[in-house]
């Protein structure tokens, strides 16, 4: 596995949102869509995606054209051999694109880098535009949104996460940020709201729970 793969999460896994090049039709079950065979015949990287381990396996998804064409599957992980985290994308914006979400990206950018300076944190780059600034392919249009990440391993005091979040909203696309935590992702916009339970979304599953960093990594 090369160099980039192996800096990521702990023991050297991939971590989820993180985009994988090597992945083959070949291991795709037979009654994989065509959509998905033609993304890996191209060459195209997949997306890891939270699931319970496999030994020697990613979990992983095919991305197509549209918001429809997803495709959940494995890679093993041996055959892994670029790697791109969302921290490498955030770069990408553009204050002059066409397009709503690269403009939010760049607007938002001197903010986050900020943040992450002052608390030691890191944030990234996901969904349709961290694709597309990763492998030029177009994705996004005007109607999109701009999905981030921002690794919190420490709790997030909640009059922290609703300025945050007034921030996002004042941005030309709606921005969706998860919290990652040791144990999962958290919308940042349930964080903010006055909820007493938030959705943790982990490799076991989802489930509620009152304070997201007080739970067990699954």
């Amino acid at each position: 596995m090369g160099e980039t793969t192996m800096r990521q999460g702990a023991g050297g896994l991939p971590r989820p949102h993180d985009l994988l090049w090597g992945a083959s039709a070949d291991w795709l079950e037979a009654g994989a869509p065509a959509w998905a065979r033609a993304v890996l015949a191209a060459r195209l990287p997949v997306v890891v995606r939270r699931a319970p381990a496999r030994d020697g396996w990613i979990a992983v998804g095919v991305r197509g054209h549209g918001r429809e064409q997803r495709h959940a599957t494995w890679m093993p992980r041996a055959a892994v051999h670029r790697c791109v985290p969302p921290e490498q994308l955030t770069g990408g914006g553009e204050r002059e694109s066409v397009c709503a979400p690269l403009r939010a990206l760049a607007l938002l950018q001197p903010q986050l880098d900020a943040l992450c300076r002052q608390h030691g944190l890191a944030w990234g780059v996901t969904g349709g535009a961290g694709y597309q600034l990763a492998t030029g392919v177009t994705v996004l249009n005007e109607g999109s949104d701009l999905d981030l990440l921002l690794r919190v391993p420490r709790p997030l005091q909640r009059r922290q996460a609703q300025a945050l979040m007034e921030r996002l909203e004042q941005l030309p696309c709606r921005v969706d940020l998860q919290l990652e935590t040791p144990a999962g992702a958290v919308a940042l916009r349930e964080w903010a709201s006055a909820a007493a339970r938030v959705l943790l979304k982990a490799g076991n599953g989802a489930r509620l729970v009152g304070d997201p960093w007080r739970e067990v990594a699954a």
